[in-house]
């Protein structure tokens, strides 16, 4: 009882960012330098937690630990989806720190998570079961092991959310102090017993010392960290809980002082860093504690922020009203009723009780069923699950991206719930126009789902024009996650391997060589729409750009620089345009017009910008000239960035 016992744990999620139906995540930006807010956070943050530098004496770096092996931690399964496929070495150092836990402690580090970051009080007992038992299949294929704690989005809870996650056999969560009455003194956990009659521990963390460690200033000041932590009676449990992205997002190495606090407290005799399940294991919650619900971690008024104008924003200093939360709460309540409805009605195609297929898919690779049909009602309702991420309302506004977001995910669901979207998108268009953005250019939310939220033109026709661009650039391997392509000809046939639907398509028209690229696709239906290289999915246009570009000027390069980064093929085509205009001021053959706008058109294909010595020189040509003979180089001006 003399050892003070420390569990530091940390809450790592990103919301879902990638496009419903492309499942790639697009450029966002705002998180320049790097293409999109993942991949910026991953490298400050997820990739530093796992090897933060420990420092010596002089600066120089004495050893590099992975934080995550000596502190508490969940991973939400969107973010662990995107370390899977973009970060796998990060990705496999936070399973490798779960293993070396567990090896140390004989339990591990990681909790599980809700599937999707939804406010758990405020969904139905059916969704709250499905997004527990996803988290919990998720953390299995992850770790290899049951989870033995939970956290919860935003730590929002009621009765019916602990009654749950004892259901399906988690022992704890972790609270914020004022989410119980009188918690245990200590940092003891105290004992739940919900109205169903299930029992479960909660953890209750510090709230002032995680408010200055995730605000400051103990995050910029280790000693007087580590001194706070070992300050607590013996016997004690001091723990804290923060976002993950504190540790070098938030605040620049915060990493740093995350590894620098565990070495101290390694060498404390008296102090013990575990985590909240070994610590379990040795004090059994024994003193009963009365819950207050509905709350949640970070809204003072309960989990209004998710459904009210509560007053909680991200700029209390901006005067900006929050009055669409609540018309957006209401239009994805109702579709989800509506939706809920089309699903369990089709009973037959999912082979009995749809519910318990719901539970038993999402998370799981190989147990999908063979039917089409049946397929795009699971993944209806996984969109329909995924519009309620927490993040759509946490911000400011209502044509803010996150909610863009959740929007886009409804979007899809109505989608895929077939001959009865329109209907579904009028119900939710007619209550979305009364959450009024505080923008006034962007109006209503059914004005700005109209704008921004519906694919401008169907994702299956994008893929199949990708596909025969890049089969007749030459560009192998190029093509989307979740669409297989088959393309034989003019024909093009595109399956959503997600729900097995296939759509074909056929090449009207090839405009692969002409100012700006384009093909012409024709529908199954009859339809046809023109689809231009720059309108292409992302995984498409760079390297088909670059395809096009150094086709446009092979003849004038010489050997083709084919194996060069597109920056130094760029740097190439701008030098040799510079020449060819030196030689053009002297020649005005019909070749040296050709030499220069085939330069001048790969440059623009690669997204480089003309050389400014380039448009001088030609403005300086062109000046000398006869009219008759300027105008004859009017598609060369325009080219180079010149008026018509």
């Amino acid at each position: 009882m003399t050892v003070r016992s420390v569990v530091i744990h940390g809450h790592y999620y990103q919301p879902p960012r990638a496009d419903p139906w492309l499942d790639e995540v697009p450029l966002e930006p705002s998180a320049a330098p790097f293409h999109d807010w993942n991949e910026r956070i991953g490298r400050e943050c997820y990739r530093a937690v796992v090897a933060a530098r420990v420092p010596g004496v002089h600066g120089r770096i004495r050893r590099i630990v992975n934080a995550l092996e000596h502190t508490s931690f969940d991973v939400g399964s969107t973010l662990f989806a995107w370390l899977e496929r973009e970060a796998p070495e990060t990705c496999a150092a936070v399973l490798e720190a779960d293993r070396a836990s567990r090896a140390r402690l004989g339990h591990g580090n990681a909790l599980a998570m809700p599937y999707h970051h939804i406010i758990l009080p405020l969904a139905s007992r059916r969704d709250k079961t499905t997004e527990v038992r996803w988290g919990i299949a998720d953390f299995r294929r992850r770790y290899g092991r049951d989870p033995e704690g939970m956290w919860l989005p935003e730590t929002a809870v009621d009765d019916e959310t602990l009654d749950v996650l004892a259901q399906e056999g988690i022992a704890f969560t972790v609270l914020a102090p004022h989410q119980v009455r009188k918690p245990p003194p200590h940092g003891r956990p105290g004992r739940f017993k919900t109205r169903g009659g299930r029992t479960i521990a909660l953890f209750i963390y510090d709230g002032d010392l995680s408010h200055d460690v995730a605000f400051g200033p103990l995050i910029r000041d280790a000693r007087a960290w580590t001194a706070r932590l070992v300050a607590a009676p013996p016997g004690s449990l001091v723990s804290i809980a923060t976002d993950g992205e504190t540790y070098g997002h938030h605040h620049r190495f915060g990493e740093m002082a995350l590894a620098a606090v565990l070495e101290a407290l390694a060498a404390q005799p008296d102090v013990r860093v575990e985590n909240f399940a070994s610590y379990l294991a040795r004090h059994p919650a024994a003193d009963d504690v009365e819950l207050v619900a509905p709350s949640s971690w970070s809204c003072p008024h309960g989990v209004e922020r998710w459904r009210a104008d509560c007053g909680c924003r991200m700029a209390p200093e901006r005067a900006t009203s929050q009055a669409w939360r609540a018309p957006l709460r209401e239009a994805l309540d109702w579709l989800a009723g509506e939706i809920h409805g089309l699903f369990a009605r089709d009973r037959a195609l999912l082979l009995g009780d749809p519910w318990a297929a719901r539970d038993a898919w999402r998370p799981a690779a190989d147990n999908r069923p063979k039917d089409v049909r049946a397929r795009e009602l699971l993944e209806m309702e996984w969109h329909l699950l995924r519009a309620f991420t927490s993040c759509g309302w946490f911000f400011d506004d209502v044509g803010g991206a996150e909610t863009l977001l959740v929007l886009r995910h409804a979007a899809r669901a109505i989608e895929l719930a077939g001959a009865e979207g329109p209907r579904l998108e009028a119900g939710v268009l007619q209550r979305l126009a009364r959450a009024r953005s505080n923008d006034p250019a962007l109006g209503d939310g059914a004005a700005i789902w109209r704008a921004s939220v519906r694919p401008a033109m169907p994702p299956p026709l994008l893929v199949a024009a990708g596909a025969v661009a890049a089969e007749r650039t030459g560009c192998a391997g190029l093509g989307v996650r979740g669409y297989a392509t088959r393309v034989s000809g003019d024909a093009v046939q595109v399956e959503d391997t997600r729900t097995g639907r296939a759509r074909g398509f056929t090449v009207a028209r090839d405009a692969l060589a002409q100012r700006p690229p384009a093909l012409e696709l024709r529908g199954e239906d009859g339809t046809s729409h023109r689809v231009g290289v720059a309108t292409l999915p992302e995984p498409y246009r760079a390297s088909l750009r670059r395809a096009l570009a150094l086709r446009k000027a092979a003849r004038w390069l010489g050997p083709e620089p084919g194996g060069a980064r597109s920056d130094t093929v760029g740097t190439e085509v701008g030098r040799r345009l510079e020449e060819s205009l030196e030689a053009l001021a002297s020649n005005h053959d019909a070749d040296a017009v050709a030499r220069a706008s085939d330069l001048a058109a790969a440059l623009e294909l690669l997204g480089e910008p003309v050389p400014f010595d380039a448009q001088s020189l030609f403005n300086r040509m062109r000046a000398g000239l006869p009219p008759d003979r300027a105008a004859a180089l009017a598609g060369l001006a325009d080219l180079l960035g010149f008026e018509a």
